[in-house]
């Protein structure tokens, strides 16, 4: 059995942050992944200025092999009905498009810690002064022994199964399903274009990765994805010149999201902490780089505190968190939105380029996208949430998991 000072579970970019701040604090840190890095990541890979400050600020120059071509991302584009489109530039410039399949194996081994990788999770049990973790890889069964243990292994998160056994049950899952292409159409290749059409569902856009055009559209796991696809290709074809040479593949994964808007994060109990998407951190546009980094950053700093301190790392960290609560939910939050520039990008610029008559469409149009989430009982929490905001400055305790 190994035995390390703390243990991270999932080779991501949360789990670097973790792993980073960890050997920085001189712990003993070993990060478990499933799989053989690199490894393939499902990702638009457009990370926020917040996000791209952090790689910097932490880790360096990001290497040329974990970017994407166009390197670059100017911004978001909404794309609306009439066949409009409102540019929205980041307010610090362009940001890196990360290969995420290079990008997170670049930044966990980078934190300078042990890998085992093609590892996985089976099983787990907190003893009160220690983790014991029964894990398998290619050769067999295989233990370990950790002080601590840090969860970073995205939304359908292995440790949150295992501490909350209930938790998918009681969750609204969406799924997401995009597929590349051959293509041509008149859209820039400088920005991550987003459909404002309630006809196309909850989560339709595009945008080129390494000359392969991404369309992608996102619904319930009960939702004819096939269709919904369908209708955007159909869309862009009609709107936007969309040519398509040939389709390149397909892929999907369900995504945990919503909770980020609600204020229902999971942070974990005893020495177990959670972080990045595993926790419920997703941003607007559904990045969740930026928070997975930070949130991550947390969670080692807390280690690192309740190691030399003997205090509660639960306690530490949901205090440590905070601000990345606030910074995440902001992003959902219509009355933050409204006065601050919680996105990073110019939306208020954006909205008003083309006059007041096009703004007023715009926004309408807006409003007509998100009354599809009607009946998902979001607005009275976020509603609740912002008030709070506003009276208070935070959002206070997270909710934790929702009611079925």
């Amino acid at each position: 059995m190994r035995k390390v000072d703390v243990l991270i579970v999932g080779g991501s970019l949360s789990a670097a942050g973790t792993a980073l701040r960890c050997r920085q604090a001189g712990l003993e840190t070993l990060v478990l992944e499933r799989k053989k890095l690199p490894r393939h990541k499902m990702c638009s890979g457009i990370l926020s200025p917040r996000g791209h400050r952090f790689l910097k600020e932490n880790f360096g120059k990001i290497p040329e092999e974990a970017l994407h071509t166009p390197k670059l991302c100017r911004g978001v584009n909404f794309l609306f009905p009439d066949r409009s489109q409102m540019p929205m530039d980041f307010i610090e410039g362009p940001t890196p498009h990360l290969h995420r399949k290079f990008s997170d194996c670049w930044a966990i081994k980078s934190a300078g810690v042990d890998i085992d990788e093609e590892t996985e999770v089976v099983s787990f049990e907190d003893k009160g002064d220690r983790v014991v973790v029964e894990a398998k890889n290619p050769e067999g069964p295989i233990s370990y022994e950790a002080k601590y243990m840090v969860g970073a292994d995205g939304p359908r998160s292995t440790v949150v199964n295992h501490l909350y056994p209930e938790y998918r049950k009681k969750l609204k899952w969406f799924m997401v399903m995009q597929k590349y292409y051959k293509a041509e159409t008149d859209l820039s290749e400088e920005f991550f274009h987003f459909f404002i059409d309630d006809t196309l569902g909850h989560y339709p856009w595009t945008h080129i990765e390494s000359g392969e055009w991404i369309v992608g559209v996102g619904g319930f796991l009960q939702d004819n994805m096939k269709h919904r696809h369908e209708r955007v290709v159909e869309v862009m074809k009609q709107r936007h010149g969309f040519v398509i040479g040939k389709e390149v593949r397909k892929e999907g994964c369900p995504e945990n999201f919503g909770l980020s808007l609600t204020n229902r994060y999971e942070f974990g109990k005893g020495r177990i902490l959670i972080t990045g998407q595993a926790a419920g951190f997703l941003n607007m546009m559904a990045e969740g780089m930026s928070c997975a980094l930070h949130s991550g950053s947390h969670a080692g700093e807390s280690v690192a505190e309740a190691l030399q301190t003997n205090k509660n790392v639960e306690e530490i960290y949901r205090l440590r968190v905070q601000d990345e609560v606030k910074h995440c939910s902001d992003q959902w939050n219509p009355f933050q939105i409204l006065v601050a520039q919680p996105h990073e990008a110019n939306l208020k610029q954006g909205l008003f380029a083309q006059g007041p008559l096009k703004a007023a469409y715009w926004s309408k149009e807006m409003i007509k996208f998100c009354k599809q989430f009607h009946g998902l009982g979001w607005g009275k929490d976020i509603l609740r949430g912002s008030l709070r905001r506003i009276l208070t400055g935070d959002y206070g305790t997270p909710y934790s998991i929702p009611k079925k």
